[in-house]
């Protein structure tokens, strides 16, 4: 158990497992498609810590680091992007909840 909380490879992997369970788990089960997008951050984020701590594991792999950063960059244009719709669709169904937004039409 000390082992894992003293920066080993397990110990990163299993803190991103646990992010990309909890993400997956507020996707699944909300139902405001912002919560659902926070969701989809959390594991995307639990995908980057997993992908540090492997490059680290192979001794400091400038590639996966900058494939991190890459990574981020995508990242925050997604979130730019899906928050941008998740205020059109507010705008239009006046809530932001997936039981009511099930139409592409508007």
């Amino acid at each position: 158990m000390s082992n894992l909380l003293q920066g080993s490879l397990q110990g990163y992997v299993l803190v991103a497992l646990l992010l990309f369970a909890i993400g997956f788990f507020i996707v699944l089960s909300r139902r405001s498609v912002l919560v659902q997008f926070m969701g989809v951050e959390l594991m995307l984020n639990a995908a980057n810590v997993a992908l540090l701590a492997f490059a680290r594991a192979r001794g400091g792999d400038v590639q996966g680091t900058v494939f991190y950063l890459f990574i981020i960059a995508v990242a925050a244009c997604e979130a730019a992007v899906g928050l941008a719709l998740v205020v059109g669709l507010f705008r239009h169904r006046t809530t932001t909840d997936t039981d009511r937004a099930d139409a592409l039409k508007l």
